[in-house]
């Protein structure tokens, strides 16, 4: 189900502006079409059901251009945005199964498999690291390729917030190392360790998507 949002843009006063605010609110997350006119003033987007229009208000206004009787005080960063916590953390949530899938697999294949490796498990932690940002990456590129051509699905995908999955991967795996020594899974600590990893990048994902509209996946 898709839903259209009618903005009053203020500030634009030639095609550079518009285009501006175009790309500003096409980068959302969730948003399907933008029309923006100069005169008046005017950004027609078709969104998702789940996409909020504070989220595309904060998205313009991140692009240095207003809303009409919007004030900062009124549409800028806070805490208090249930429709942006809901969205982050569905964000969130696909971006810890991408990062799970190649973390947890890696572990798994040291600790059942390849169980005289000779490998540290600090190297084997960092090995699960790096393969669970590609698999991350690799579902993403996977769920994008249904609505765009595959590069296009690679490059956006590549976009993804780093910095997310990093703090994801760190604390799925400090949690491990803290409660088995590391490198080693336990039907008590993968529920523990997936916690972690969602409730640390989730407040970072909130802010990126409320400050900025850009999702970390």
């Amino acid at each position: 189900m898709t839903e259209v949002v009618n903005l009053a843009v203020t500030g634009m006063t030639c095609m550079g502006c518009a285009g501006s605010v175009k790309t500003a609110l096409e980068e959302v997350d969730g948003v399907e079409t933008v029309e923006v006119t100069i005169d008046p003033g005017k950004a027609v987007v078709t969104t998702g059901a789940d996409v909020s229009r504070s989220i595309l208000i904060s998205a313009v206004m991140a692009s240095g251009f207003g809303i009409e009787g919007e004030t900062s005080s009124d549409s800028g960063f806070n805490w208090a945005d249930n429709a942006v916590w809901k969205q982050s953390a569905h964000n969130t949530k696909w971006c810890l199964i991408g990062c799970s899938i190649g973390d947890f697999g890696t572990i798994a294949a040291f600790q059942f498999v390849f169980t005289n490796s000779g490998w540290a498990a600090m190297s084997i932690m960092l090995l699960a690291m790096l393969n669970g940002l590609l698999t991350s990456i690799g579902l993403e590129t996977i769920i994008l390729a249904k609505q765009m051509a595959l590069k296009e699905a690679f490059k956006v995908a590549i976009g993804m917030s780093l910095i997310s999955m990093l703090a994801m991967e760190a604390a799925m795996n400090i949690v491990d190392l803290v409660m088995t020594g590391g490198a080693m899974l336990t039907w008590w600590v993968i529920p523990i360790m997936l916690f972690a990893g969602f409730i640390t990048p989730w407040p970072y994902n909130y802010w990126r998507l409320k400050k900025f509209g850009k999702a970390c996946h």
